[in-house]
């Protein structure tokens, strides 16, 4: 199989959704989900994807910024694979190319929150070389 990995171009954000919808139990509407992509990429944001020709089948959000502990960072947000390409390297694959395309911007450290029950996604990332820092927390106001 040949993969095609790239930057989405932001005016095709909304191909996403079906992917990102998969990623948890709580399902947020496609009209949320449209307004928050819209607001995100006129931000420090790209999204990394992956196509088996022309269907999309993998995604990633990158975050950029600098941190005072990490120097230029980009967290990756959202990863997801569709389910039926797992489990064949396309994960390690798409990784090295997003870690190829990052450095090109200078970025030297990379970060991620995954959920607490994913176990087989610690063991990827652990398998790649990231370090677990501290939890995440969130409050909704």
């Amino acid at each position: 199989m040949s993969f095609q990995f790239q930057i989405l171009n932001p005016s095709q954000i909304n191909d996403i959704i079906p992917l990102v919808q998969q990623l948890t139990s709580h399902k947020s509407s496609d009209a949320l989900l449209k307004e928050r992509f819209a607001d995100m990429v006129t931000e420090n944001y790209e999204c990394a994807v992956i196509y088996d020709k022309d269907q999309l089948i993998g995604v990633s959000g990158l975050w950029y910024c600098t941190r005072h502990y990490a120097g230029k960072s980009v967290e990756l947000d959202h990863v997801f694979i569709a389910e039926n390409y797992r489990n064949k390297g396309l994960g390690k694959q798409f990784l090295e190319w997003i870690y190829s395309h990052v450095k090109t911007k200078g970025v030297e450290t990379l970060e991620l929150n995954t959920y607490v029950q994913n176990y087989p996604s610690h063991k990827f990332y652990y398998n790649e070389g990231f370090e677990i820092l501290g939890y995440h927390f969130l409050k909704t106001l």
